[in-house]
């Protein structure tokens, strides 16, 4: 592709050589480039692309994207363009021949649920008959692929790439998890969205935004990307929702339990089993059954039912994809084992998303919760204290231990969740660094009927320690512990 259509809607400043120069590819890293293809320079918070650029011309680059001058010749186009974020997305968009304008793209957003209604709208797509493909935390998969997710949501050359890799393959929609940093940064711009769903607002990723009012309006931005112009499907029991509808110029459809809502659960109970619920919306009433546990999943629940009428899916289809989920990976993940005990894995590693899993531990009439957890070094610090303060109010016993430390010291990072029970005069916690030490002495301590609860990094398959990574499976340690356990019992 010619170096004039890469760029065809991109606004730019100036090109220092000629625009019919062939791109063969787009890198946005030093290490991808390769012969023919265009180099993005972007200032990153650590390191700057311009630094990097004679090591992508060394590669093959035959062009660079920058926002700043040229610093001097090279045997290379310079592009110079306002914003080099948004000049990538768009190009990038052109490069791989704008596939999301074929497929029905959704994009979800908000602090908690993304994951989650991703894979209850893939679940109801494939009960009525259609292909979907999905980008977000746990994996990038559609129709006869799948690759680990390296992050949320790629860089906007690997979100095009895996859409158009989607398109290729037979894929009729792509559902996307789209997190702040991926607004901020514009991974997303040119990414054209037919429906985008606002799940909920908290406190989260504090270290990278500088206030909720922040958080709140680089969220909102994935509604004004919203090209095609269809639906919004917006959570309005959230004040954050409420807040957003007031800005919406689209179509909106609000989710909830309270009488304002459009699609609304009139009734809702949970137990061991599931969620029941009774959903009210235009036309009609229904009954909807899932596995799923918790609140937080009624709310999920809802805002992929509502986002299923808005694409004019089938009712039957809606609430039979709905039955069919039986779980998602790291998401109150639940391990069968032979003691008796209801044990389970979850993402939760904000102070909200603890409360709410306790809560839904608490409404299972079992016997006490017992919970593991931690803190991810490098990330936001408030959050531990306030996460030490659910746990003492709401688990019966909590083994502190290691979540991701990353480059901090295990220990301070204990010593900081701590504080919440001091704060609360509890002592109900044993501190142990070694996570895997931590999850056998919850299985030890725990009897028949207890919940055992082990949160923070759900379906992550490593630990970071000191930058890095080794394996850890919360489900798989827990496997093989109760294995043992049971080995040595029989042997």
């Amino acid at each position: 592709m010619k170096l004039s259509e890469v760029l065809s809607g991109v606004p730019v400043i100036r090109i220092s050589g000629s625009d019919r120069t062939d791109i063969q590819g787009i890198a946005y890293s030093s290490a991808q480039a390769a012969n023919g293809w265009l180099f993005a320079a972007l200032k990153g918070l650590r390191r700057d692309g311009l630094d990097f650029v004679p090591e992508a011309l060394k590669k093959g680059a035959a062009a660079v994207l920058c926002d700043r001058p040229q610093p001097r010749p090279m045997n290379a186009v310079w592009v110079e363009v306002p914003d080099a974020r948004l000049a990538l997305a768009l190009a990038s968009a052109n490069f791989f021949g704008r596939p999301s304008r074929k497929l029905t793209v959704v994009g979800v957003t908000g602090t908690k649920g993304k994951t989650t209604v991703t894979h209850i709208l893939e679940s109801i797509l494939l009960e009525a008959g259609f292909r979907p493909g999905v980008l977000g935390t746990i994996a990038y998969r559609g129709p006869g692929l799948s690759e680990p997710a390296g992050r949320t949501t790629p860089e906007a050359p690997d979100i095009q790439r895996f859409l158009r890799l989607m398109l290729d393959a037979g894929a009729t929609h792509a559902l996307l998890e789209v997190s702040s940093h991926a607004l901020d940064l514009k991974r997303v711009w040119g990414v054209e969205f037919d429906a985008a769903i606002f799940t909920n607002l908290s406190g989260e990723h504090m270290d990278y935004h500088s206030s909720m009012e922040d958080y709140f309006e680089t969220k909102k931005r994935l509604f004004f990307l919203n090209s095609k112009k269809q639906t919004a499907v917006v959570n309005v029991d959230d004040p954050y929702g409420r807040k957003l509808l007031q800005d919406l110029p689209m179509k909106t459809i609000t989710f909830g339990c309270g009488p304002e809502a459009i699609v609304r659960a009139a009734q809702s109970s949970f137990d061991r089993t599931g969620l029941r619920i009774t959903v009210d919306f235009p036309g009609g009433r229904t009954e909807i059954a899932s596995p799923l546990m918790g609140r937080h999943n009624l709310y999920n629940i809802l805002a992929a039912l509502a986002t299923g009428l808005a694409l004019n899916l089938p009712l039957s289809h809606i609430t039979a994809g709905i039955a069919a989920l039986r779980g998602v990976p790291g998401r109150l993940e639940r391990v069968d084992n032979d003691r008796g005990l209801m044990i389970f894995v979850d993402y939760a590693h904000t102070d909200n998303a603890l409360r709410h899993l306790l809560e839904t531990a608490r409404g299972l009439e079992a016997g006490r919760v017992i919970l593991v957890f931690g803190a991810g070094g490098d990330r936001d610090r408030f959050k531990r204290e306030r996460m030490g303060e659910a746990a003492a109010e709401l688990a019966d016993w909590t083994f502190l231990t290691s979540d991701n430390p990353r480059s901090e010291e295990p220990a301070a990072i204990l010593s900081e969740i701590e504080k919440g029970f001091l704060n609360r005069n509890a002592k109900n916690y044993t501190a142990l660094v070694d996570r895997r030490e931590a999850i056998a002495r919850a299985l030890d301590f725990a009897r028949k009927g207890d919940v055992v609860l082990v949160a923070g990094k759900g379906h992550e398959d490593y630990q970071e320690i000191k930058g890095k990574r080794r394996p850890f499976s919360d489900v798989a340690v827990v496997k093989d512990i109760l294995a043992r356990e049971k080995k040595a019992h029989h042997g």
